[in-house]
C-alpha cells in the first residue's frame, strides 16, 4: 500500500466512525438518538484509534493535516511529502462523510433541524465568537500534538499506542471540546463540510462557510506551535520559528481576552441601563 492510499483510508475510517457517531446521536429516529456528548467523544476516540491501527505501519497514520504540518515544522517529517499527505487526508475525509450520508439515508428526511444535519458533518461553536473560537481550536490542537509527542517518547506494549492516542482524543473532547466541537483536524472538518455542501441531503440548509476558516486555521496554528513548543521545552532546541509562533499565538490570545472583556462590559452596562 502506498503512503497516499494509507492516509486516505486511515482518514476515511476516522471520519466514518467519528462523523457516524454524531449522526447516530443527533439525527431523528436512530437507535442512538440523544445519547449525548460522552458517546460522541468516545466514538471519535475509537475512530482515531482504528485509523491509526489500520495504516500506522504504512504511513505513520497522521490522518490530520495539523499533525503532518506540526511534524514537518520540527523536522520529523519531510516537507516534500506534506502536499501528498494533506491531499490524501482531504479526499479520505470527503469519502468517509459520503459513506455516513449513505448510512443514514432514511434519517435525513426525519430530521428537520438544519443545524443538526450540518453538525453531523462539520463543527460549529456553542457561542459564536470568532477569535475565542479560534483560541479554542488552537489550544485543543496544541494539546493533541503535545500528547502525540509525549506518547511517542514513552515505551508501550507493542500495539498499544493507537489505543492511547484514542484515549487522548476522548480526553480532549471531554475537557476542551464543548466550546467548538473540537475539530482539531482541518481535514475532519473541511472534507465533510464540502460533502454537506454537495450531497443531496433533504432540507440541509447552508454549510456555514463563514465559520469554515476557524476549524482549519486554528488546528494548523495549534499543531505547528505544539510541535515547536515540544521541541523547545522538552528537547532544548529553541528555534526562530518557535519565537515567531509564540508571538503570533500570544497576540491572538491577548486580542481574544480584550474582545471578550469589552463584550462583558457592554453586557453589564446594558443590564444596568435596563434596571434604571
Amino acid at each position: 500500500m502506498s503512503e497516499f492510499l494509507a492516509e486516505l483510508i486511515g482518514t476515511m475510517i476516522l471520519v466514518i466512525l467519528g462523523v457516524g457517531v454524531v449522526g447516530g446521536v443527533v439525527l431523528r429516529k436512530t437507535k442512538a438518538e440523544g445519547a449525548g456528548w460522552v458517546v460522541i467523544t468516545i466514538g471519535w476516540g475509537l475512530g482515531v484509534a482504528m485509523g491509526v491501527y489500520a495504516v500506522g505501519h504504512v504511513s505513520g497514520a497522521h490522518i490530520n493535516p495539523a499533525v503532518t504540518l506540526g511534524f514537518a515544522a520540527i523536522g520529523e517529517f519531510p516537507w516534500g511529502k506534506v502536499p501528498m499527505y494533506i491531499s490524501a487526508q482531504m479526499i479520505g475525509a470527503f469519502i468517509g462523510a459520503v459513506i455516513v450520508f449513505l448510512q443514514y439515508l432514511p434519517h435525513w428526511k426525519e430530521t428537520r433541524d438544519q443545524g443538526a444535519k450540518l453538525g453531523v458533518f462539520a463543527t460549529d461553536p456553542a457561542i459564536k465568537s470568532p477569535l475565542s473560537n479560534l483560541v479554542s481550536e488552537i489550544i485543543g490542537t496544541f494539546v493533541l500534538i503535545m500528547g502525540l509527542l509525549f506518547i511517542g517518547a514513552n515505551e508501550f506494549t507493542q500495539g498499544l499506542n493507537p489505543a492511547i492516542v484514542g484515549l487522548l482524543i476522548v480526553a480532549i473532547g471531554m475537557s476542551l471540546g464543548g466550546t467548538t466541537g473540537y475539530a482539531i483536524n482541518p481535514a475532519r472538518d473541511l472534507g465533510p463540510r464540502i460533502a454537506h455542501a454537495v450531497l443531496p441531503i433533504i432540507g440541509k440548509g447552508k454549510s456555514n462557510w463563514g465559520y469554515a476558516l476557524i476549524p482549519v486555521l486554528g488546528p494548523v496554528i495549534g499543531g505547528v506551535y505544539g510541535a515547536l513548543f515540544y521541541q523547545a521545552v522538552f528537547q532544548g532546541n529553541i528555534t526562530s520559528p518557535f519565537w515567531v509562533m509564540s508571538v503570533v499565538v500570544g497576540c491572538i490570545f491577548i486580542a481574544s481576552v480584550i474582545i471578550e472583556l469589552r463584550k462583558n462590559r457592554v453586557h453589564i452596562q446594558s443590564h444596568e441601563e435596563k434596571a434604571i
